[in-house]
């Protein structure tokens, strides 16, 4: 197990700001993973479970508690037979996506693009082109808050739009949730094969193509960034009522390529917030609330963030 402390966590996010960890673990092992938690039980400190810190805003003050980063065991595909795939939460789900497609599996092959890892898509319900992870997992397998390792159904997880069981937090949308002390450490997944929807794998590689040659021409790939900065509208506005992209509205607001210190809503899509040059995380969340109330000034729209945000932003 390697632990580091005041470890700075731009290296671990893709906006690439954030200030030091108390304490960084890697956890290759379960073992490691239950001294990681024991370590943050002894020292009186939270503790993060993280990805690949591709949809998290870490604070310039950084995080007063334990980052936990999976590795090794946790990175296993386990082939299950017909379908059926067992994947590590430290898996990428880019290299989920990809093993799955080359099998003659579809149904998550248009995610191969999101930069994540497996166990992030689940927390959040990752999606992308008409497809969720929630849509195919069938179960979780979990570290709960007792040490127990448990398997919940996936009816038992609550997915739902950019949402599931372990990333809900009613009080305050948009901030780490409050999960019971539960920690992925896997999920099942039944795929159906590309033969019985008249599919070759060709036909699902010529799809996935197409999903990252639209990736790439509409989304600045090139900018540090962690996605869509807002979720998806359930209803747009009065005079606008079935226009559900926060894109749109953001650009109406005439908000692109608006910067608050180094951080710019993007000219090539205005859903996302990029690091144009020396941004801070409060950089970053300043023109993040800065956006969502010209929004609803002009539109009556409150939009979410789908970005987490992860230490003391205050003062």
């Amino acid at each position: 197990m390697v632990i580091l402390e005041n470890e700075l966590m731009r290296a671990h996010t893709s906006f690439k700001v954030g200030g030091p960890a108390r304490f960084f673990v890697k956890a290759e092992h379960m073992d490691d993973l239950k001294n990681a938690l024991a370590l943050a039980r002894e020292k009186g400190l939270p503790h993060f479970v993280l990805g690949n810190g591709t949809n998290l805003l870490v604070s310039d003050k950084g995080y007063d508690g334990v980052i936990i980063s999976l590795a090794g065991d946790f990175s296993e595909i386990a082939d299950l037979g017909n379908g059926k795939f067992k994947v590590g939460a430290a898996t990428p789900l880019g290299r989920f996506a990809r093993h799955t497609l080359k099998q003659g599996y579809a149904g998550i092959h248009k995610l191969a693009g999101i930069p994540g890892t497996l166990g992030g898509a689940v927390y959040m319900n990752a999606g992308a082109y008409g497809q969720e992870v929630g849509n195919c997992c069938t179960g979780v397998t979990v570290l709960d808050a007792g040490g127990n390792i448990r398997e919940l159904p996936a009816a038992e997880c609550c997915f739902g739009y950019r949402q599931s069981i372990f990333n809900y937090c009613k009080e305050i949308p948009g901030q780490a949730g409050d999960d019971n002390g539960k920690i992925i450490l896997a999920a099942t997944f039944q795929l159906q094969s590309a033969s019985s929807q008249e599919l070759t794998v060709a036909d699902l590689e010529a799809e996935l193509a197409e999903c990252m040659a639209k990736r790439k021409a509409t989304q600045p790939l090139n900018m540090p960034n962690a996605g869509s900065t807002f979720k998806r509208l359930e209803v747009g506005a009065a005079t606008m009522p079935t226009q559900i992209a926060p894109g749109y509205y953001i650009e109406q607001t005439g908000l692109k390529g608006y910067r608050i210190g180094g951080a710019e809503v993007s000219t090539l899509h205005a859903n996302f917030i990029v690091n144009a040059g020396n941004a801070t995380a409060q950089d970053i969340k300043n023109l993040s609330e800065y956006v969502q109330s010209k929004v609803a000034e002009k539109f009556g729209i409150q939009l979410q963030r789908e970005i987490i945000l992860l230490g003391n932003f205050e003062g």
